[in-house]
């Protein structure tokens, strides 16, 4: 299985329509987004997707409500965090990054993924693979990255749009 991640989208259509594109193009079989879409707008590209979708809110994620009526067609953004197992690896998704090195070392989960620093960030602490994709809005460092990750052997590539 392969999982598209993106996070800190910021509203650049441009770039999401990009990232949209490589991850249509690698036949991803989810796309879980780390938050901060920041307007309803985004829908716009990100329901050119073709596989399941879900995301967490993020701390300039505005109007909540109209949101999640703009993603209804596409998946449910939740609050933070996420949580979800598949093949058999347990996997939680956060906006902030507050909690992770403490759950990381908890070693609950296979996988913790986040967002919010715009940084890409990738390490194992015993079972545990922690992965913040970078931002795929490019506004803050002026890079725009993604990440797919593989099942069940979390191998992860990270993509520069």
């Amino acid at each position: 299985m392969k999982i598209g991640i993106m996070a800190d989208s910021h509203d650049n259509l441009t770039n999401i329509k990009k990232a949209v594109e490589v991850f249509n193009k690698e036949k991803i079989d989810l796309l879980l987004h780390a938050g901060d879409f920041v307007s309803p707008f985004t829908a716009k590209e990100l329901k050119n997707i073709h596989c399941p979708f879900a995301g967490v809110f993020g701390n300039n994620d505005g109007d909540k409500p109209l949101l999640i009526n703009q993603f209804q067609q596409i998946g449910p953004i939740y609050p933070e965090p996420y949580k979800t197992e598949i093949d058999r690896k347990k996997i939680i998704m956060f906006h902030k990054n507050e909690v992770i090195a403490d759950l990381a070392k908890s070693q609950q989960y296979d996988l913790i993924i986040y967002g919010h620093t715009h940084k890409i960030d990738h390490y194992k602490e015993g079972r545990t693979t922690v992965i913040n994709p970078g931002e795929c809005g490019g506004w803050l460092t002026e890079k725009s990255t993604i990440a797919i990750l593989k099942l069940p052997d979390l191998q992860v590539r990270f993509i520069d749009l």
